[in-house]
């Protein structure tokens, strides 16, 4: 992060707005619904100044600024036309260790001002770290719409009903979980649809009847996708910031993790080759011992879970001991990545059947179907075969698929870092090995290939070291 976000308490604090134009009265609006004690420092000011002036809603000092005028002060905002005043405005409090804020000038400021979407005491803050303020307001405007007017009063009532839920609940993941669901349930809607006597008669209800017991855990067995953040599924985000654990895999981006429920417990289950922090049968056995203890379990998966995730053989073991779980579908890497690529799986013109393997070499052979494989007219998608792509192209060129065969290999597909190699079975591993490729990566032979040139869409952005 560039900027560290934080909500500052002024109110009755001194605070100073040195400017008297338009943008300076925002920022005096601003500090006033934030319950600042306000003074502002001008030769001039505009009507909307003024008026506040005359209601005694500020103080004012006809002055231009100096040092003087940040006694006591604990936060600064400078919206003058002369940029030598405000650099002198930000000198002077970055030297006396306040806060500082210059309008339409980031070098100058201590601390930069989001687009602030108000239901309070629910308040949104969004910034773009002062690089495109028009983006966070468009952003805002989105949000407008899904955080409706109302949750101001559902969180009213939730401080309310605070120190009730704290005296019935002596344990803190007891109150949690309380919470998280009468504000996910009815008690909620009878609030959005204005029906708060009915509102608290529930809450007071349910307060009453809650067990004190915690309930048996569940297990959310969620499909990541392919490593962009976009292609999770609502289901998927919703219970990602309902877990209490999190138990992920190698191939579960960072960028997706980060969007978990931050007091969440996180546990590295990676499986690399030949590497695995855990065994697939301490796995099953985690998610069951974690269930029984309460938690709510995320257990999260590149790709979709039942194609090569092994999640199958995990909600088996959790139906044995009789765990509550839910599946949730993710974008397996061959749609997604193919798409990204621009290779479509399945074209009439090309090919009307699609298979997926695995490539994992074993003893330096992979032990695959080859006559199945080397069909005309159909797509191969082979999941982590990088180290053994040498084997596979030779194995399907001996098994009937002629060495021109269009064939790619691409690395870390939908993600910023995607890259695409384009060759035949007959090239791609001298390609892949030039290009000095990583995992993850997925493999796809046939016709479709060709497409790739014409059907190209997404442009990754490249890191500095030109990945």
């Amino acid at each position: 992060m560039d900027f560290l976000p934080i909500f500052l308490n002024i109110k009755e604090r001194n605070c100073l707005v040195v400017g008297g134009g338009e943008v300076a009265a925002r920022k005096t609006v601003l500090l006033l619904k934030a319950g600042a004690q306000v003074s502002v420092v001008s030769p001039n000011l505009n009507d909307e100044l003024s008026n506040l002036l005359q209601r005694g809603s500020i103080a004012y000092h006809a002055d231009t600024f100096n040092s003087m005028h940040l006694r006591d002060v604990v936060l600064v905002f400078a919206a003058t036309n002369e940029r030598s005043v405000n650099q002198y405005v930000s000198e002077t409090a970055n030297r006396l260790g306040i806060p500082v804020n210059i309008a339409d000038d980031p070098a100058l400021c201590s601390f930069i001002m989001p687009s602030i979407l108000d239901r309070s005491p629910i308040l949104v803050a969004i910034s773009s770290g002062g690089t495109s303020p028009v983006l966070a307001r468009l952003l805002r405007a989105r949000l407008e719409a899904l955080i409706p007017e109302a949750y101001g009063r559902l969180a009213h009532y939730a401080a309310k009903f605070r120190e009730h839920v704290k005296r019935r609940f002596s344990s803190p993941k007891k109150r949690r979980l309380f919470w998280e669901k009468i504000l996910q349930g009815p008690f909620a809607e009878m609030i959005f649809s204005g029906k708060d006597q009915e509102a608290q008669a529930y809450l007071l209800s349910s307060l009453e009847h809650e067990t004190s017991e915690l309930p048996c855990g569940e297990v959310y067995l969620v499909g990541a996708g392919p490593g962009n953040p976009d292609l999770l599924t609502f289901c998927a985000m919703r219970l990602m910031q309902q877990a209490d654990v999190v138990v992920y895999d190698r191939l579960v981006s960072p960028a997706i993790l980060d969007m978990v429920r931050r007091d969440a417990t996180r546990i590295y289950a990676g499986k690399e080759r030949d590497k695995h922090v855990l065994p697939q049968e301490s796995i099953n056995h985690l998610l069951v011992r974690l269930a029984r203890e309460g938690k709510r379990v995320l257990r999260l998966k590149g790709g979709d879970p039942f194609i090569f995730g092994r999640g199958g053989e995990e909600i088996e073991t959790l139906s044995q001991h009789h765990i509550p779980f839910q599946v949730v579908p993710g974008i397996t890497a061959a749609s997604g990545v193919a798409s990204y690529a621009g290779i479509p799986l399945t074209h009439r013109d090309y090919a009307q059947s699609c298979i997926f393997v695995t490539g994992h070499l074993k003893n330096n052979t992979i032990n695959l179907d080859w006559q199945a494989l080397a069909r005309p007219q159909q797509t191969i998608v082979i999941y982590m075969g990088l180290l053994g792509l040498p084997v596979l192209c030779e194995q399907l060129i001996a098994h009937g698929l002629p060495a021109s065969t269009p064939a790619a290999i691409i690395q870390q597909g939908t993600t910023h870092k995607q890259r695409v190699v384009i060759g035949s079975l007959e090239t791609l591993p001298a390609l892949a090995s030039a290009a000095n490729l990583v995992p993850p990566t997925l493999i796809i032979v046939g016709e479709v290939v060709k497409l790739h040139q014409k059907l190209a869409w997404f442009e990754p952005i490249c890191d500095s070291d030109g990945e």
